[in-house]
């Protein structure tokens, strides 16, 4: 089981996308891969959902000029536990890798990374359709943020998740499976990744998955905006490449 991620966001310019691409599918990937206890690597591109304001209007995001706001892509891979990014860290495996391969690492732009590992997961009603030779589903929603500064806001958070939210999320149509993830290194402190069979499906179902349920709808309203997400959280990607040990 895939029970941490090493998770980064970029932005990738007009100049050489092509070729950092096909680098990273045909090779960084691949070598990734290989490592110890490593066990898939994939590659989202987010997409603008027409119409679709996230959260409602109702978000807040960080303004620290520190952190990367590149969001144009996701680059997920998949390990046993965390403890498989510790040896060595993402950063000294980069380091590590040829002239040309960190010649193409520069090629992204507002990169900010995380390593997250496993709070709880939930199967959503279309968990069968998990593709065999794929850990992560076509399409992804995926939301990093912090919870709010007043007492109680993090028992909040963890009592939504577990009564409201997931709950949801298994009587959902097009929905695969969803897991809240909580940082080991990077910012945010909490991550939430949905994974659903389509885009397609993800638009028509989600928007609305608490139509009918005023006491969800009203205890979402309250907690959402207590948090302060990344820059673009939460991102809507598909798949564009992926790579199983």
């Amino acid at each position: 089981m895939d029970r941490a991620l090493w998770i980064s966001w970029y932005d990738l310019p007009d100049a050489g996308r092509d070729a950092y691409l096909s680098w990273a599918h045909g090779t960084y990937m691949p070598a990734m891969v290989k490592r110890p206890g490593v066990l898939y690597a994939g590659h989202f591109k987010s997409v603008v959902v027409p119409g679709e304001v996230p959260g409602g209007g109702r978000l807040s995001h960080t303004k620290d000029p520190k952190l990367g706001a590149g969001n144009g892509y996701i680059m997920i891979v998949g390990a046993e536990d965390a403890h498989a990014f510790g040896r060595p860290t993402p950063r000294k495996i980069h380091a590590g890798l040829s002239q040309d391969d960190q010649k193409m690492l520069a090629t992204r732009k507002g990169e900010r990374v995380n390593i997250m590992t496993d709070e709880a997961r939930a199967d959503g009603p279309d968990a069968k359709k998990r593709e065999a030779k794929a850990a992560l589903s076509p399409c992804i929603q995926l939301g990093t943020f912090q919870a709010g500064s007043a007492d109680g806001d993090e028992d909040e958070m963890l009592e939504w998740y577990a009564q409201c939210r997931m709950p949801n999320m298994t009587r959902l149509p097009g929905c695969v499976g969803v897991r809240k993830i909580v940082s080991v290194s990077g910012w945010a402190k909490h991550g939430v990744l949905y994974e659903f069979v389509s885009l397609a499906e993800r638009n028509k179902h989600f928007p609305t998955h608490e139509k009918g349920r005023p006491q969800d709808e009203a205890f979402t309203d309250r907690l959402v905006r207590t948090l302060l997400h990344a820059p673009g959280s939460p991102n809507v990607a598909e798949r564009i490449a992926f790579v199983l040990k």
